[in-house]
């Protein structure tokens, strides 16, 4: 994916406005008036006349297309895929007019537009604690870590890549039913131990864009654009010792979950991912038997019954498979996040204790700081003044000719200067590249309001450092204001025991999640920030086409990076716990999660320094050791999860789409109260009514800790309403025991801001928390 830098494109999302939060394109294609739908069928209404589900498809899509003559269809088999495991289905082509009469027909549930997805773009296991000695004794290598295969979707795979080395790996287990599939530069010998399935999904991409061109990417699992490898080294990269970035980050690079195998499934290309493709290669990565599925891309928001991938993902999740996602990198905007439905687990990004300095020195001798991964030739001295050159019009609020856009620079302004460059609009490293050939010898790269003091590193073209909006604004009102302005720049290196972190990235998205207040989204912080892993060999660093640089490592940064921290440790949790439900992972990564930095004070948000809430930062920051063994889960099955949409106000022909097994009914049992899902965070949402003054949420815990425990409840204090646990204790006499209580909220006073708490079940050896939110909807 050319002209891609770590905080735009490698993050397969992009999120338009907060007021269209929701990129639900309807894709065009490139043949007459037709359209790519994803058609979902109730496999229980076949009749019998047909012996199997591609007959009848066919007979239905025939039945809205009868009439068309021979040359006007091209020849074309209008259906792109069959769905058969997630859910059943397929994806065809077809006019706006036969989509609207399939959509009558008899065992058709829900006939949805294709839907473009984007990308949302070392030392993070030992800031995990994955590597510290005290972690040998829960993380020793075991042999049912090699049991667990994650599937990754993304861009595919770099084979040859260290960290998919598959040495001292047991063979491939046997219940795996994946394929290695060939194509361009892709041979079966490309899969080993460690990569155990390599498979490549491109009929709806190449229905909407036309065919691929096989000189700019593979058509085949092979990984150009260098995310998708990324991901899956994060995910389960083999140890690759001597690991960094032009000698940044120098040390041991492994994936979360280093025993474990990956199963690539390339879904994403120069033009972006297509939810016929990405739907074809969840069902596919369910039959082949994966446990988890990383997914680090997404679309927007639309309700769960027109969501496809919401869809396929509770299909994943009632086979027993863990899906993670991305958040977005919508932030620090409220409601931007996306892929919000409670069997998702979503994923919003967090820096680390390791930084790389670097420093500005402007002419008065006063030093700023900020931060750089330039490694190159061009060397300036670190004691010499430099002219320094800004062409905007106002410190405080950029113009067009502050953003150095290609063709902006006059050269007779900036040759032999240090030019400051605001952050937007183009990728962060062209704008290096545009100051380089106007003449300019090295670049200052300020933040605007958006991203506020959050420093994201580049592996820039030239002499290059990122500053704060703060130190931005000064730095800039200096060059405007001398007449003989002057800089100095000096790159610093790698620095690690940064305080404080982890810290909320201002680009991670945010809450609420509009579509169900009651549900908390995000769920989880993992590290998104300036994150090392392996890299393509086609691709430069800065994936610029004409960066000639070529790396075995690159440094990233978005939630596409955060997402696949989180897999690889709930791949972890499901090599100790393989009996474990998906429901069950997610709980113990959330109540383990911990809400304060290494300076011991709350998590602060990279966009303002104040502190963040939970809808920044969902239940906490994962604590991988402490998830191995929380004590208490919050257990939520398939049928669980189908009452909570019984209170979304879906028609039972949306609720259909769920429903793959034709006996599934709304029971109720939520009493018609999201919010009373067992979900490891508690949401009271008051209504309009002013007369509901109080309000009752049920919880129910599954001991899998000591057989005989005993847990006492405390409550943070909330100014709007009291709070009332019942019981206050919970005495458990065997493993796996389930029990119950209540939490009431009677109001004191109807706030206009959302209040924000905790809930903490404490025994003598584990603390089990959950965040709590209490939210009054403004009057009628």
């Amino acid at each position: 994916m050319a002209n891609k830098n770590p905080l735009q494109k490698p993050f397969l999302f992009i999120i338009l406005s907060i007021n269209l939060i929701f990129l639900q394109a309807e894709i065009t294609t490139q043949i007459s008036n037709k359209k790519t739908y994803v058609v979902h069928m109730d496999k229980s209404a076949m009749p019998l006349p047909y012996t199997n589900h591609l007959q009848w498809y066919s007979s239905k899509i025939n039945s809205v297309t009868q009439g068309k003559s021979q040359e006007e269809e091209g020849n074309n088999n209008r259906i792109l895929y069959t769905y058969q495991t997630a859910f059943h289905g397929l994806a065809a082509q077809l006019t706006e007019e036969e989509a609207e009469r399939l959509e009558e027909e008899d065992g058709v549930v829900a006939v949805i537009p294709e839907t473009r997805y984007e990308l949302h773009t070392t030392r993070s296991p030992t800031f995990l604690g994955l590597e510290r000695q005290e972690s040998e004794r829960v993380w020793a290598e075991r042999v049912t870590d090699h049991d667990v295969v994650v599937g990754v979707l993304d861009t595919g795979i770099w084979p040859e890549s260290e960290s998919f080395n598959d040495t001292g790996m047991s063979p491939v287990p046997s219940p795996w039913r994946g394929a290695c599939e060939t194509g361009k530069r892709f041979l079966k010998r490309n899969c080993n131990r460690k990569i155990v399935g390599a498979r490549v999904f491109y009929r709806g991409y190449e229905a909407a864009t036309g065919k691929i061109d096989e000189e700019l990417e593979y058509k085949s699992p092979r990984d150009r654009d260098g995310h998708g490898t990324h991901t899956a080294a994060t995910v389960a990269g083999s140890p690759v010792k001597g690991a960094n970035l032009f000698g940044f980050a120098y040390g041991t690079a492994r994936g979360m979950a280093p025993k474990a195998r990956v199963a690539a499934y390339k879904v994403c290309w120069v033009g972006g991912c297509f939810s016929s493709d990405i739907l074809s290669a969840v069902d596919q990565a369910v039959a082949d038997g994966v446990q988890v599925l990383s997914i680090s891309l997404g679309g927007g928001i639309s309700t769960y019954s027109r969501d496809s991938l919401s869809i396929a993902t509770f299909g994943a999740m009632e086979m027993g498979v863990f899906v993670s996602c991305s958040a977005g990198n919508g932030g620090p905007d409220p409601i931007s996040l996306t892929n919000v439905s409670p069997w998702i687990t979503t994923v919003g990004a967090s820096t680390m204790d390791r930084d790389f300095p670097a420093t500005v020195k402007i002419g008065t001798m006063k030093t700023f700081r900020g931060v750089s991964l330039y490694k190159g030739r061009t060397v300036l001295s670190k004691n010499k003044q430099y002219p320094l050159v800004y062409l905007g019009r106002n410190a405080s609020s950029p113009d067009p000719t502050s953003f150095c856009l290609d063709g902006a620079l006059d050269r007779r302004h900036v040759a032999g200067k240090i030019v400051i460059c605001d952050r937007g609009v183009t990728p962060r490293v062209q704008k290096g590249q545009v100051v380089k050939r106007a003449g300019g010898i090295g670049m200052i790269l300020t933040n605007t309001a958006t991203n506020g003091e959050e420093l994201v590193a580049d592996s820039h073209l030239l002499p290059a450092v990122a500053v704060g909006e703060k130190e931005g604004k000064l730095i800039k009102q200096y060059a405007m204001t001398s007449k003989k302005a002057t800089a100095s720049l000096e790159i610093l290196g790698t620095r690690i025991g940064i305080k404080p972190s982890p810290v909320v990235a201002a680009f991670s998205s945010r809450g609420p999640n509009f579509l169900s207040l009651e549900i908390l989204k995000p769920d989880l912080l993992a590290p998104g920030v300036n994150i090392l892993a392996a890299w393509t060999g086609d691709m430069a660093p800065s994936s610029l086409s004409s960066d000639p640089r070529r790396v075995k490592f690159n440094i990233l940064s978005g939630t596409s990076m955060s997402c696949p921290h989180v897999s690889g440790v709930a791949a972890l949790i499901r090599s100790r716990h393989p009996d474990w439900s998906p429901a069950a992972i997610k709980s113990a990564l959330m109540t383990t999660a911990y809400v304060h930095d290494n300076t011991l004070k709350p998590l602060t948000d990279a966009s303002g320094a104040a502190p963040s809430s939970p809808y920044d930062h969902g239940a906490g920051h994962i604590d991988p050791l402490k998830a191995i063994d929380p004590g208490l889960v919050y257990d939520i099955g398939p049928q669980d999860y189908f009452e909570f949409l019984c209170t979304q106000d879906l028609s039972p022909s949306q609720l259909k789409v769920f429903t793959k097994h034709s006996n599934r009914t709304c029971k109720h049992t939520l009493a018609k109260n999201p919010g009373n899902l067992n979900y490891p965070a508690i949401s009271a949402l008051f209504p309009e009514n002013t007369h509901v003054k109080a309000m009752t949420l049920r919880r129910t815990v599954t001991n899998v800790g000591p057989h005989i425990s005993s847990y006492k409840v405390s409550v943070s204090p909330f100014k709007g309403a009291s709070v009332t646990v019942q019981p206050k204790t919970l005495n458990f006499t065997s493993k796996h025991q389930k029990l119950s209580y209540t939490v009431t909220f009677r109001t004191r006073m109807r706030l206009k801001r959302p209040e924000f708490g905790g809930l903490v079940w404490k025994s003598s050896t584990h603390k089990v928390r959950s965040p709590v939110i209490i939210t009054w909807l403004p009057p009628l």
